[in-house]
């Protein structure tokens, strides 16, 4: 029995271990977007990382499904053409989300885009009312806790509000909409398919509003490779990767929690990487916003 738990708590470990590592990639992402934006336009960022992201879990799905199989999981691998609508489908709602987040990151910090995209763990249970869901008590707190944490993060004392704080609280929608499009498919599907054909639809959607309406530079790209490669490879592949182990052996409530970390490694990068600061108020916005993240994750007191 003492060999069980200690196998149990070594798990649990691994598992938290990968979450907190996923978060702190993609909130360090938000800095490379940020600065990215300083070189490329947005559709063609998009399109990079995408078609970047989408080659590299390619590649590497031979090595998912030895781990996979190796982990002792049963193999769930239909065949790629089962995965194309619902990969479709969640793709399209992806690249609405990242495009969002990318033209407001023109305008707002990554510190406040990080805390304004973790919107997404309030609004997903508030969406699921009209998918005929109940929402808990303290969704609700949740809720009130993080528009009163957007007010004091976004709105100056003039009571304007950044355009690209708006860009992207639309990107936080989005994203709601593919965490339940994902949800509702990725039941009896290979979740490296999925996910590649996410991607792919991304990269497809991406690069024809690009070469549209922007005007690709092979300059500019060069001169932010590294940007775009981060993003591509740790925040999208890798960090992927690293939810997926977490999930496997993390509590679902657990995991969500620690992936609210994510926004605090945004404000840590902006901070660190591109000397970007925030005042007293911004700081009691973030705070709130944290705390209605952790409290809507939080588990639902049940009677014995």
């Amino acid at each position: 029995m003492v060999i069980k738990g200690m196998i149990v708590i070594d798990r649990q470990f691994r598992g938290s271990a990968a979450l907190i590592a996923a978060a702190f990639v993609w909130g360090m992402a938000f800095s490379a977007q940020s600065n990215a934006m300083r070189y490329v336009e947005p559709f063609t960022f998009v399109f990079l990382r995408s078609i970047i992201t989408s080659a590299v879990l390619l590649l590497a799905m031979p090595l998912f499904n030895r781990l996979s199989a190796h982990g002792g999981d049963s193999a769930v691998n239909p065949p790629f053409k089962a995965h194309i609508v619902p990969g479709i489908l969640c793709g399209v709602f992806l690249v609405l989300a990242t495009i969002l987040q990318q033209v407001g990151l023109v305008y707002t910090t990554p510190a406040k885009s990080g805390f304004v995209t973790a919107l997404y763990i309030v609004i997903v249970p508030i969406m699921g009312i009209f998918m005929g869901r109940r929402v808990r008590g303290a969704v609700w707190l949740g809720l009130a806790l993080s528009l009163t944490g957007m007010f004091l993060l976004c709105v100056t004392d003039d009571l304007s509000i950044n355009i690209g704080d708006l860009f992207t609280l639309g990107s936080a929608f989005m994203f709601s909409c593919q965490i339940l499009m994902v949800g509702r498919y990725a039941a009896g599907m290979n979740a490296v398919k999925l996910s590649a054909m996410q991607f792919a639809t991304c990269a497809v959607v991406a690069g024809v509003a690009a070469f549209l309406f922007e005007t690709p530079r092979v300059e500019g790209m060069l001169a932010c490779w590294t940007s775009i490669l981060y993003v591509a490879v740790f925040s999208g592949a890798l960090g992927y990767t690293l939810q997926m182990v977490g999930q496997k052996y993390a509590d679902p409530t657990l995991a969500s929690l620690l992936m609210c970390l994510e926004s605090v490694f945004a404000a840590i990068g902006g901070w660190l990487l591109l000397g970007q600061s925030l005042s007293a108020r911004e700081l009691l916005g973030c705070a709130l916003m944290l705390s209605a993240s952790v409290i809507a994750q939080l588990p639902e007191k049940r009677a014995e």
